[in-house]
């Protein structure tokens, strides 16, 4: 079964799944990501540079976390630097949070990354599950039953305090204080030494749409998996929200792949790659990398660790350029351009990848106005071209492309 090459980056960290009983049989407790880089130095280091590692940040502490001028007035933007607690995301978007009491609120604004721009920021009934179950209005929506499990450690909804903020390292590895009083491999969770599914349920746990299994919790309404934590069953803890096929809904495409942002996981486990053991590992390293998305290599060459012409994973062509009908080098002959398009929404003209690997047939367009990667790419061309162009490609399934 393939594991992957997260095996061998955490191969130095001697950590096994099961977290052994110490003398005295005390559970392990939460301690801080900051207890880990005594004997973890260099992953500790590399993570610190991840977004996981800086989801989170304070202005008051690091100035340069607020990335638009908030001296530029906007009519969407009706708050100053000094109400900002903090701050969220980087990369595609990012949400602004006041401190109210012990409970954090978003601000109505969001700053668009990729179009330098404002949008408003508030979440409309009917649309995530939570959304009619709280008032319409940001201010009555706290952030630690909505969002704070999974941009923190340790996250207690009772006390509204966290071990730490950010996605530390008791995130993926569970509480650590038994394991920094005895560093053994019996005394912590290593998540790329668990079977596939645990292991992948190490970033589903948030990179999912879902609810808990029984709500409300403290009285709270939820949005996160409250309880988990690597040395338990996800399952148990967090169900991914139900899509019916053939129904396009705000969470999903008709066919069951992802409409939205942070929906990893409820592609990937519809996945012939989660059927046949492969996990988050065997393609991403969350101590982070040199390259986008924290992958172990480029896209470029990603895929084609387990997948090449003669490979019996496919493709079944004599060479990449046959099987893609697109040049050597260009972004049409990579295979995240077919089999992973830039389809799910984040801010309204930015798309992340499905993580289905399924290839979308132009009838599937047709037939259910699922994004086309052909024409998602060839902009000016229509289904029909694309549904011709690929009944022209003679080791495709002539039905297949009418599915």
């Amino acid at each position: 079964m393939h594991r992957g090459p997260f095996l061998g980056v955490l191969a130095a960290c001697l950590l096994v799944p099961a977290v052994a009983a110490t003398a005295d049989s005390a559970e392990p407790a939460y301690i801080g990501s900051a207890a880990c880089k005594t004997c973890h130095r260099a992953l500790y280091e590399r993570w610190k540079k991840t977004r996981m590692a800086n989801v989170v940040r304070d202005p008051a502490q690091d100035p340069e976390a607020i990335l638009p001028d908030l001296s530029k007035a906007n009519p969407l933007v009706t708050f100053t630097k000094q109400d900002i607690a903090f701050v969220y995301g980087s990369k595609w978007k990012q949400r602004y949070f006041t401190k109210v009491g012990d409970d954090y609120f978003p601000l109505p604004a969001q700053w668009d990354v990729a179009h330098s721009k404002w949008l408003p920021y508030f979440v409309k009934s009917g649309t995530d599950w939570w959304s009619g179950l709280y008032p319409a209005d940001n201010m009555k929506r706290p952030t630690g039953p909505l969002c704070d499990g999974c941009h923190s450690v340790n996250y207690n909804l009772r006390t509204r305090t966290v071990t730490e903020w950010n996605v530390g390292c008791e995130r993926c590895h569970g509480p650590g204080s038994v394991h920094v009083k005895s560093p053994a491999r019996d005394t912590i969770v290593n998540p790329g030494r668990l079977d596939p599914v645990r292991a992948s349920d190490t970033c589903i746990q948030c990179h999912s749409q879902g609810r808990p299994p029984r709500d409300p919790i403290e009285g709270q309404h939820v949005d996160w998996p409250v309880g988990f934590n690597m040395r338990n069953h996800l399952s148990d803890f967090w169900q991914l929200e139900e899509h019916r096929l053939g129904e396009t809904s705000f969470t999903h495409f008709a066919d069951g792949t992802a409409h939205k942002n942070r929906m990893q996981g409820n592609d990937f486990v519809q996945s012939a790659m989660y059927t046949h053991g492969v996990t988050c590992f065997s393609c991403h390293d969350p101590h982070g990398t040199s390259y986008d998305a924290d992958l172990l290599r480029p896209p470029s060459e990603m895929c084609l660790q387990c997948h090449g012409p003669g490979s019996p994973n496919g493709p079944h062509a004599a060479s990449i350029t046959e099987h893609t009908h697109h040049k050597a080098g260009s972004e049409g002959n990579e295979c995240v351009a077919c089999h992973m398009p830039r389809i799910e929404q984040t801010t309204p003209d930015d798309f992340v990848r499905s993580h289905t690997f399924r290839f979308i047939t132009p009838a599937m367009t047709e037939r259910s106005k699922i994004p086309s990667p052909c024409t998602s790419c060839h902009t000016e061309k229509t289904i029909t071209w694309a549904t011709q162009t690929l009944e022209g490609w003679s080791e495709r399934s002539p039905w297949r492309m009418r599915e």
